[in-house]
């Protein structure tokens, strides 16, 4: 039965974009810049490989300026950018298009696993051990790459944004910034909210029941059992329970969510309760909140909003304009506030 939920991941796409899917993105990684310029600027994209935890073979997507190489490698920035639920690293590098290349950083996607299952691994503890280990895997599989192990990043949307959100709590000396988008943020609130997952004509042509109910049990078999019998087990894959690591941590942080995500729903009891508990325990705390108006991480794309959250690390130095449907909180002023 599990092999049969699992088969129909690409249908989610095709409903919803989910957790950093590639709608919209272009065929290519070596992606067009604006229209106005007269040299577009180019990625390399490259596969490598890594053991998971459990020892499993997987695949990591590395996105690199078509520039960089053996012969000319200053030490850059590294972005480490973890796939959204059912899909891949290849899937979630295209959203990246070629801000690498206008940034003069790398990204690297990693095709993950879970406890049981590789494409849904929601936060499991030896997932969130192998995105730590990325900076040591690419120095072992392309040791011509050198990164600049001060400006260390993490960008996720959905599940990605949840395991984004692990990494900063569990391993806070490591990065420089993280960035989510429409992340899940309590895992036992997104568990019992599955239900209202709504499923279009090939969707349903492909489950072999309601999608909400085949979200469930694949969560069940990842972790090992409903909520209502192992509560601490989808406790800690919730950052919501590191979230005074989270607040301590002095690590820049933005929260990003859409009032119209129909895959996290309840946003108060996700990405909002998330930043109002920060903002709380730590008045200071460099943390920034983004909220707007679009699908389920469709705003995590380099043609959307993702060129403003690496301007906001520096990792972009362009004049990038907000929406003006954008609603922003900031931190204080960095003069202001020690954290």
């Amino acid at each position: 039965m599990i092999r049969r939920l699992l088969a129909p991941a690409g249908a989610m796409l095709l409903l919803l974009p989910a957790g950093g899917g590639a709608a919209g993105a272009s065929g290519g990684l070596e992606a067009n810049g604006s229209a106005g310029r007269a040299k577009p600027k180019r990625v390399r994209v490259l596969t490598i490989h890594y053991r998971a935890h459990n020892g499993t073979r997987r695949d990591a997507t590395v996105v690199l300026p078509a520039w960089y190489g053996r012969r000319n490698n200053p030490r850059i920035p590294l972005v480490i950018s973890p796939h959204g639920r059912g899909l891949t690293g290849w899937a979630n590098a295209k959203v990246w298009g070629n801000l690498p290349a206008r940034g003069r950083f790398a990204v690297v996607s990693p095709g993950g696993h879970g406890r049981r299952l590789p494409r849904h691994s929601w936060g499991y503890s030896g997932q969130i051990r192998d995105l730590a280990r990325m900076p040591v895997i690419l120095r072992r599989t392309l040791p011509w790459l050198r990164i600049d192990h001060r400006r260390v990043y993490a960008v996720g949307g959905s599940m990605g944004g949840q395991e984004t959100l692990l990494l900063l709590a569990r391993h806070p000396g490591l990065l420089a910034g993280a960035a989510v988008f429409d992340a899940v943020v309590d895992f036992t609130v997104q568990y019992r909210r599955f239900r209202h997952l709504k499923c279009n004509k090939l969707c349903r042509r492909r489950w072999v029941k309601p999608l909400g109910d085949g979200m469930r049990e694949l969560a069940r078999h990842e972790v090992g059992g409903m909520p209502k019998k192992r509560p601490m087990a989808y406790r800690v894959r919730s950052p919501i329970t590191y979230v005074r690591a989270i607040a301590t941590s002095c690590v820049p942080l933005q929260i990003w969510w859409s009032v119209a995500d129909q895959v996290v729903t309840a946003e108060e009891r996700q990405s909002s309760k998330l930043f109002w508990t920060i903002r709380a325990l730590n008045r200071n705390a460099p943390v920034t909140a983004y909220v707007g108006f679009w699908i389920h991480t469709r705003a995590m794309h380099a043609r959307l909003h993702l060129p403003i959250a690496l301007v906001g690390f520096g990792l972009l130095h362009e004049r990038v304009k907000s929406p003006s449907d954008l609603r922003t909180v900031r931190p204080r002023p960095a003069s202001n506030w020690v954290c």
